[in-house]
Order: C-alpha cells, then structure tokens, then sequence
C-alpha cells in the first residue's frame, strides 16, 4: 500500500464528507449526529488548525482534523479526530492518521494531544494509542450515547508531545 498523507484539498470534499457522513451516521464512534452538506464541510474542514487525508492511489482512504481542545490557557492542548473509509479499516491507516496529527499537532506549537471521548469498546484504538504512548486518564461511566441509544464508557487520552516516542 503506498498510502500518503497530505493536506486536503477542496476537490477532496466530496470523499471526505462520505467518510465522516458515515461514521456520524454508524453513531458508533463521533459525537456529531447530523451529517455534513457540502457547504457545512467546506467550512468546517476549512476551520481546522489542520486538516489531513490519507491518499492510496488517488482514492482518499482516511482523514483527520485538529485544533485546539481548548481555549485561553489551556490552547496549548490539542484534539484530533480520525475517520477511516469503510472497507480499508484493519490496514494500519489509523495508525498512520495519528503519527502524523501528532508531528504536525507539534509543528503547529501545540504541546499535548488529548482526546477527549475513546470509547471503551473501542479496542483497536485502545491498543494504538497505548502503542504511541497515551495516557489513560479514567474511565466516564455512560460518556457516549450510541445511536442505538445505549450508553457507552468513554476514557479520555493524553499523551505530551515533547517526551512521546519520536516526537520529542
């Protein structure tokens, strides 16, 4: 696979809003409930601190965002969100997805990556991060409320960027 990441592009609109529709629309995993339009996209993606897609041979297979989790003093924190096309899941995308928001994350001055609602369920995503060097931080009984409407354990992640493997 010769997967590359890079910025997006507006002509990439399209697939990317296929990708994230279709996890918002699983309501597995985002906490978004209604589907991106074309012009809620636009902005949305357009707003990011960053916006990445993965590319294997011109098919755009994966995204990801960042920006800061908060504001003021604590702007230095920053949250990611990833989504990888159905169908190319289970090929280490994800995984690429995260080294890379990590280095640009940095390069962009922020200082932590903290997600903010993993869900315990979630064990692919789970093992990865504590691979990379996240941080468990606890576990919140019932964070996420599927759209089946069954409530979910999220645990929030961290990991500091100027100390994590080959990001310092």
């Amino acid at each position: 696979m010769a997967v590359i990441i890079r910025k997006y592009e507006d002509a990439d609109l399209p697939h990317m809003i296929t990708i994230w529709n279709d996890i918002v629309e699983e309501g597995m995993a985002f906490p978004e409930e209604e589907p991106l339009t074309i012009e809620e996209a636009r902005s949305f993606f357009a707003e990011q601190s960053y916006t990445g897609v993965a590319v294997d041979n011109g098919e755009i297979v994966g995204l990801y965002i960042v920006h800061p989790n908060n504001v003021g003093r604590c702007g230095h924190i920053a949250n990611a969100s990833y989504g990888v096309k159905a169908g190319q899941r289970g090929k280490r995308i994800g995984e690429r997805l995260v080294v890379d928001s990590l280095e640009r994350a940095k390069s962009l001055g922020f200082r932590i990556m903290q997600f903010n609602a993993v869900l315990a369920t979630n064990e692919g995503a789970i093992h990865l991060y504590k691979k990379l060097g996240f941080t468990p931080l606890g576990l919140i009984p019932g964070g996420f409320r599927q759209k089946n409407g069954h409530y979910v354990d999220i645990i929030p992640f961290y990991i500091e960027m100027n100390t994590n493997k080959g990001l310092s």
